[in-house]
């Protein structure tokens, strides 16, 4: 009986040793390669124009400074007497109305205020990355913060409803938002930082000495 048992455990454990490998996990997508979808977006037209370097929002396909002389103002929404609002109302106008009437949008139409600027403009995607996730920077939010902004405010969503003569974000929204939400799931990485060229050594030739 003693026999019996001991080749049954052997038996069982050598039965085991042959049991299938379990698959590896799938990898999950690459969050820094989704940040580039995230990069497209902001540095689009809809988005650049709203988040420009200096004070002056830009305009148009072409992103050329807003005429009228208007400027970000105290608290984002146009200077003193110069309201975004006394001129953008709270709907895009008919496209029977031309192309040179103003936009609008269902909250307000306003730019970052002058305390964290968020500029999009001409930044490296690790640059535009760093400031995108400090909340020194991005007025106070954390990531669940800007991915419900990202997906939800009226004035992000006006980018893919920019009304008559004006392209939109190229990128669809809900594309957008996934890449959003993967790159803020792994924890908002950021690409590494880019290396300077190597100096190339440049060899010169003295007279009496061999090349």
């Amino acid at each position: 009986m003693r026999r019996f048992l001991f080749f049954a455990v052997a038996f069982a454990g050598a039965s085991c040793t042959h049991a299938p490998t379990p698959a590896p996990a799938t990898p999950k997508p690459d969050s820094v390669a989704s940040f580039e979808t995230v990069r497209v977006v902001l540095q689009s037209p809809r988005c650049v124009n709203c988040h420009p370097a200096g004070d002056a929002p830009l305009q148009g396909d072409d992103g050329h400074v807003h005429l009228q002389f208007v400027r970000r103002g105290p608290e984002g929404r146009g200077s003193v007497g110069l309201a975004c609002a006394t001129c953008h109302g709270k709907a895009n106008p008919p496209d029977g109305y031309g192309p040179q009437m103003p936009p609008g949008v269902s909250t307000e139409w306003r730019l970052p205020p002058p305390e964290h600027k968020m500029v999009f403009a001409g930044l490296s995607s690790r640059d535009l990355c760093e400031q995108l996730k400090n909340p020194k920077e991005n007025g106070g939010k954390d990531l669940a913060a800007l991915t419900h902004h990202v997906a939800e405010d009226a004035l992000v969503l006006w980018g893919w409803s920019p009304g008559y003569g004006r392209k939109p974000v190229p990128v669809p929204h809900r594309e957008f938002v996934r890449a959003f939400k993967t790159w803020a799931d792994a924890g908002a990485p950021c690409a590494d930082k880019a290396k300077p060229p190597k100096k190339k050594i440049e060899h010169r030739h003295h007279p009496g000495r061999a090349p």
